[in-house]
């Protein structure tokens, strides 16, 4: 088990001032994948088919299989089997250049993770994230990509399946603690140069906590919703994770009727307006879910 994240601790105050700051320190370009973990990928599998994902190859050395649709890739990691219920256990962030946003991450004060490359695996840097999750810096996402190197084909499968009625990233929720809203959003403003949305600003159907807005330039821009525990409710702090994934659509409601016929079942909204801003999944495996955001790209 990876060390609990602290984030007020990343901050190192003595080399604050000495880093040249700007909008977009790291020189992010998005979200290249997100990583589940489970013992049971099989079924996770089958999960993220009706939602659209094809399974398009295999890790070289390790049990982990590779899904995408359109622009987004999902790892389902099952080689160190730790999670009965799948779990988010790192995103990679698209930068223009991997070491440097490493190496610029670290002076800011982030944790390094050490990595464990196989032969003929890449070696992509990778900082603590919350909770035991790792966040990698990933630069080869275009004619040659990471995949390229650790992955196998599965013979005779599409490596590009188009997106269900245009899905791509939006953003990912976050549970933290009680009172930790300040902490977090200052581990992502100081890290990463991430901004906070006004209080009357938000998306979808679920509006809680606080939004945050990468500073990647549009369409590859991105979000981060932190959710403290409902009053009254104990503190979490251990159990800080990353919860879903919010996936934009232009068309809520077509994408809903199209997934709907795949067999992906979906909570019921009272009010019928939330129809065309949003949509959630029902829960799968104990922990997997999925919100759908009414987001065009277009100036979103």
């Amino acid at each position: 088990m990876q060390t609990k994240q602290q984030p007020q601790k990343h901050m190192n105050t003595l080399n604050r001032e000495a880093i040249q700051e700007g909008p977009n320190p790291l020189g992010m370009e998005g979200i290249e994948f997100i990583e589940y973990e489970t013992s049971q990928p099989q079924q996770l599998g089958q999960v993220l088919e009706k939602m659209g994902f094809r399974p398009i190859a295999r890790h070289r050395s390790r049990e982990v299989l590779l899904y995408r649709q359109g622009d987004l890739n999902v790892i389902v990691n099952a080689h160190e089997k730790l999670n009965d219920k799948p779990v988010i256990v790192a995103m990679a962030l698209r930068v223009r250049d991997a070491s440097a946003a490493y190496k610029r991450a670290l002076e800011r004060g982030a944790w390094a993770i050490p990595t464990n490359v196989e032969v003929m695996e890449l070696n992509i840097p990778a900082i603590h994230g919350v909770g035991s999750s790792r966040i990698y810096f990933v630069d080869r996402y275009k004619e040659f990509s990471i995949y390229d190197v650790d992955f196998t084909p599965i013979p005779t499968v599409n490596q590009h399946p188009p997106a269900v009625a245009g899905l791509h990233f939006f953003g990912i929720v976050q549970y933290i603690g009680n009172d930790r809203t300040e902490d977090w959003t200052e581990f992502y403003r100081e890290l990463f140069g991430f901004s906070e949305l006004s209080s009357g600003q938000n998306f979808g159907i679920l509006t809680k906590g606080r939004i945050l807005r990468s500073p990647c330039e549009a369409p590859n821009h991105f979000y981060l919703q932190l959710i403290e525990p409902e009053l009254g409710v104990l503190d979490v702090k251990d159990d800080e994770c990353l919860q879903r994934m919010g996936l934009g659509t232009p068309d809520v409601a077509k994408t809903v009727e199209q997934l709907l016929k795949a067999g992906v079942e979906f909570l019921v909204s009272k009010d019928p307006q939330d129809n065309n801003k949003g949509a959630l999944t029902r829960t799968q495996m104990g922990s997997v879910t999925f919100e759908l955001v009414h987001d065009d790209r277009l100036g979103a």
